[in-house]
């Protein structure tokens, strides 16, 4: 594995560009998809706390990232590039599993994949703003109702704005946490390669997480069944580790407008996964909440496509 060899294929033709770069996304979100209802079997029973599930899985990932940057003798980042391994450390890696983790103690797995389903337009927006592009006004306007139709969501599954939980809140923090980790890392991958920017992204924050995971263990020692065992490994070992090596090398190829399009169809995977998984009933609010996110994510994505710069 060299620097660069996941972020340019230069002998591709543009339209095959194209469609590795979607299949590679498509790959990363198919296991991006199991996390929600897996991070709800880890937490659900009480078994592990929230804080050790958050950050003992990007511990044990960042051990992993650790060793392939050794064994492929990768270079540092330099400069203003730790800037941005900081900002999807900080997003990607902490924000977003904690913050889930939370959240997932008491909140539903489909409930969870409906207000994550705010994803791929939070993430369109970071890049819109990290990037300087000036998107259609239909760009706002679909990510502005996509919001609201995610908190509109929330409102009625708690049965009003009184119904509101705090774990709403927690998965609202983790789509903002996430949307700049991924819109940071979709463009720092272009320069350190896929795989290597999430890898020096754990390195970077694998201090915090060892201490917070060993807080948790002190605090709150696992004592989790094997089923539990086993969610919690994929959740550090894919969720964490290889989905994005899939996901940024997708994003790496591009274009990346068009690849972050199949993010749109991970909540219904995941909405799906916790039926199967983990027998959720899958009612009317949670079907047209989902739908109503997604369709006005894909709204969001595809405006985004017509920008012009500054």
């Amino acid at each position: 594995m060299r620097q660069n060899d996941t972020a340019t294929l230069g002998v591709a033709t543009p339209l095959l560009r194209s469609r590795i770069g979607l299949w590679w996304g498509l790959l990363g979100v198919l296991a991006f998809s199991f996390t929600v209802p897996l991070t709800r079997v880890t937490v659900e029973s009480g078994h592990m706390s929230p804080l050790f599930v958050g950050a003992g899985r990007a511990a044990v990932a960042a051990l992993l990232a650790a060793v392939a940057l050794l064994l492929a003798r990768q270079p540092f980042p330099r400069g203003r590039q730790w800037v941005g391994v900081a900002v999807v450390a900080a997003g990607v890696v902490a924000g977003f599993p904690l913050l889930t983790s939370f959240a997932l103690e008491t909140a539903s797995a489909s409930h969870g994949a409906v207000v994550i389903a705010l994803l791929p337009a939070a993430t369109a927006v970071a890049a819109v703003l990290r990037t300087g592009e000036r998107p259609a006004r239909a760009f706002w306007i679909a990510a502005a109702v996509g919001a609201v139709a995610a908190v509109g969501f929330a409102v009625i599954e708690g049965g009003g704005f009184d119904g509101l939980r705090f774990s709403d809140a927690l998965l609202f923090a983790a789509v903002a946490a996430c949307a700049i980790g991924y819109a940071e890392g979709g463009l720092l991958s272009r320069e350190l390669g896929s795989w290597q920017t999430i890898s020096w992204a754990l390195v970077l924050a694998s201090p915090l997480m060892i201490v917070l995971m060993m807080i948790s263990v002190a605090q709150h020692p696992p004592t989790a069944a094997p089923i539990e065992w086993a969610a919690f490994a994929y959740l550090a070992v894919v969720s964490m580790f290889l989905g994005f090596f899939a996901w940024y090398r997708g994003l790496a190829i591009g274009p990346m407008a068009r690849v972050s399009q199949v993010q749109l169809t991970q909540p219904v995977m995941s909405i799906l996964w916790a039926s199967l998984l983990l027998g959720e009933r899958i009612g009317w609010p949670t079907l047209v909440g989902g739908l109503a996110v997604v369709g006005c994510a894909l709204l969001a994505v595809r405006a985004r496509g017509r920008v012009r710069h500054r």
